[in-house]
């Protein structure tokens, strides 16, 4: 349906920005428009939401995509039938490594296929691999302003309730540094597309040393990880204004 308005997203050409910011929490697009000047609600349906901004003079979308790859893919999909080139990914993520601690910040090099959606676009070996240039300029924001992140592979899986031991020691000892649902589809699509993606995450629990989200805390997020996703959305909106 490209050139149309899309049946989800209610957006059509002319809606959106060519960069998109991709949270999966619809709550999160107004914290990261907080940062923002001149945000305009563009649409709002299911679970998504997506909000108009400048940041420095970059004009931008953001748009929540819900949890997990399919709902993602359908974001990505319309969001890219009217004129979204560029996406990064804003989110949280479980830890697989025991020095990666809670509020840590993980920028996505690639992620492995342990979802089912991307299986429905091509061959599961086909690498999920971000985009140099988005991970590039997701490092020099971090190193500007004196962050430390992890950089390196990732893996998206769509059953957040059925990963067993097994799986996480797996994940663990192939070096993959953490855990969601969504980086997969993303990186797949825009690479299919011929367009750009990246994904920087904040940690929320550690899967290794056996804390995950919610455990111990009235909200969804400890208050650590609460807290460093603004840094998340600091840096990212940083690296946007170099894209």
């Amino acid at each position: 349906m490209t050139g149309a308005k899309q049946p989800h997203l209610l957006v059509e050409p002319g809606d959106v920005a060519d960069i998109a910011l991709v949270p999966g929490d619809p709550g999160r697009v107004d914290r990261i428009a907080s940062y923002c000047d001149n945000t305009e609600t563009v649409a709002e349906n299911r679970e998504y939401r997506i909000v108009n901004a400048t940041y420095e003079g970059r004009q931008l979308t953001i748009c929540s995509t819900g949890i997990g790859s399919p709902s993602a893919t359908i974001a990505i999909e319309e969001l890219a039938a009217v004129g979204v080139e560029t996406f990064v990914r804003v989110g949280t993520i479980g830890a697989l490594q025991s020095d990666i601690e809670i509020g840590d910040m993980i920028v996505a090099t690639a992620a492995t296929k342990a979802e089912g959606t991307t299986k429905r676009y091509e061959d599961p070996t086909i690498p999920a691999v971000a985009d140099f240039t988005v991970v590039d300029a997701l490092q020099r924001a971090a190193s500007d302003n004196d962050e430390t992140i992890h950089t390196g592979a990732i893996v998206t899986d769509d059953a957040f309730y059925a990963e067993t031991d097994e799986h996480v020691s797996a994940w663990e000892r192939a070096g993959l540094l953490a855990v969601e649902m969504e980086a997969a589809a993303l990186f797949t699509l825009a690479r299919r597309k011929g367009l750009s993606a990246g994904a920087i995450c904040t940690v929320d629990g550690n899967l290794v040393e056996g804390t995950q989200k919610g455990e111990t805390e009235e909200d969804e997020l400890p208050e650590k990880a609460k807290n460093n996703v603004g840094r998340a959305i600091q840096l990212t909106l940083d690296a946007v204004t170099t894209l």
